[in-house]
């Protein structure tokens, strides 16, 4: 006949007065041996109990928030048949215990809430509670899954005895980012479906193939990417002076330099300067990639929508061959006769709205880029000069970069100097 055991808190070491954060059993759960109970946590460690028999609970006798040490009971089971030769042969285990590896506000008295109201990936899938309590993984392991809003309950584990680890999780968040709208995985909720048509009249117009495409990467690369724009303005006076004056001194060669030319040359002297700017992170997002070639993408507008084509070895190259090869890509562009190769290869990209208007804006990072330098309409600006206001062509500046490659500091410093090289072209000399 089946027997009731009771099962008490075991040694848990120098700990006294631990809180329960979580509870992993209901009545009638079947239990294997080692199953989960219960997770503990003081303030220097978390720990989960696991069961020394196997059989069905019958009561648990504990609640969230209880402060519990050594002896305490926990819940009664009903052992099965061969409980008993189980917990004859098996040595028992000590509970693992898990040093906290970072600050967490102390537990709360209540269940967990079924999300974290941290902004999440995987925000719009729900998770399965019961599951969730019953997956073998560490208490660590499990608020690491709630705040990225990851379910336990859908993984394979692969540590020891299926244990989920950390690993599992990033892998099943990859996976779940993978699959993109199909799967929930970018956690938006899909647009709901409306007839318009009941407030009035429509016209229905089929998306480009360009905007499906370019609509998919950048929504993508926004949400994957921690992005922080930095704004600055250069003074291109004299630039454009001097831009005016090559143009004119080569009319009869049918040659026209824009500003996006010298931007071109300028962005070459800053990402020699600045190289962490001129890098990709790999697949992994543990190892960053430094570029020993400079390739500049231009963000261009084209009737079926934006493309973004690469001017190869921009470092090698003079200004009057980039602005060549500018008026040559932008005509393939409208042409529709650009390649994907065309559009591979970027080290940083350009986008520049100076000749539509706006005063300044923040571009999406170009993934696996990590930097994209907006451009937006000079203007004449009164500038001071130490004595007196004088106007000046000022160039605003909106540069985007990806935060986990890219500090705050370095940003500035990279629009910093990129306006110092614009506003005296001497600089592109050194």
């Amino acid at each position: 006949m089946a027997e009731i055991k009771d099962i008490l808190v075991p040694d848990i070491g120098d700990f006294d007065g631990v809180e329960v954060i979580e509870i992993m059993v209901a009545v009638d759960d079947t239990l294997s041996v080692e199953d989960p109970i219960v997770s503990l946590e003081s303030d220097k460690a978390a720990m989960e109990i696991p069961s020394p028999l196997a059989g069905t609970v019958k009561a648990i006798k504990i609640s969230m928030g209880d402060k519990v040490a050594e002896g305490d009971l926990l819940i009664t089971l009903e052992a099965s048949e061969a409980s008993a030769a189980a917990e004859a042969s098996a040595e028992p285990e000590a509970p693992a215990k898990e040093t906290k590896t970072e600050a967490a506000p102390a537990a709360p008295a209540t269940p967990a809430p079924k999300s974290s109201s941290r902004p999440s990936p995987t925000a719009s899938i729900s998770i399965n509670e019961e599951g969730f309590s019953k997956a073998h993984a560490s208490p660590s392991v499990r608020k690491f899954a709630r705040e990225l809003g990851a379910d336990l309950s859908r993984m394979t584990g692969t540590g020891a005895k299926n244990r989920i680890l950390k690993t599992d999780v990033k892998a099943w968040i990859k996976q779940a980012l993978a699959q993109g709208s199909q799967g929930g995985g970018l956690g938006v909720e899909p647009m709901p479906e409306i007839d318009y048509s009941q407030f009035g009249d429509i016209d229905i117009q089929a998306l480009s193939r360009i905007n499906k495409l370019t609509g998919k990467f950048l929504h993508r690369n926004w949400v994957t990417v921690p992005h922080v724009t930095q704004f600055d303005e250069a003074d291109i006076t004299e630039l454009e002076k001097f831009r005016k004056q090559l143009n004119k001194e080569n009319e009869k060669e049918g040659i026209r330099i824009t500003v996006l030319a010298f931007l071109m040359k300028a962005l070459v002297s800053a990402l020699k300067e600045f190289p962490r700017f001129n890098s990709a992170l790999d697949h992994t997002g543990e190892n960053l990639i430094l570029k020993q070639y400079i390739n500049i993408g231009v963000a261009m507008d084209t009737p079926d929508g934006l493309v973004v084509p690469v001017i190869r070895d921009c470092d090698r190259k003079t200004l009057f061959e980039l602005a060549a090869e500018l008026i040559e890509t932008s005509q393939r562009a409208r042409d529709k006769k650009l390649s994907p190769a065309d559009m591979s290869g970027g080290c940083i990209t350009i986008s520049s709205l100076g000749g539509i208007g706006g005063t300044s804006f923040t571009p999406i990072v170009n993934a696996p880029e990590v930097a994209i330098l907006g451009v937006s309409r000079s203007s004449i600006k009164p500038v001071y000069d130490g004595k007196d206001f004088a106007p000046r062509l000022m160039l605003p500046l909106s540069l985007s970069y990806d935060h986990r490659v890219i500090d705050g500091a370095d940003g500035a410093r990279f629009t910093t100097y990129l306006s110092r090289v614009l506003s005296d072209t001497r600089r592109l000399l050194l």
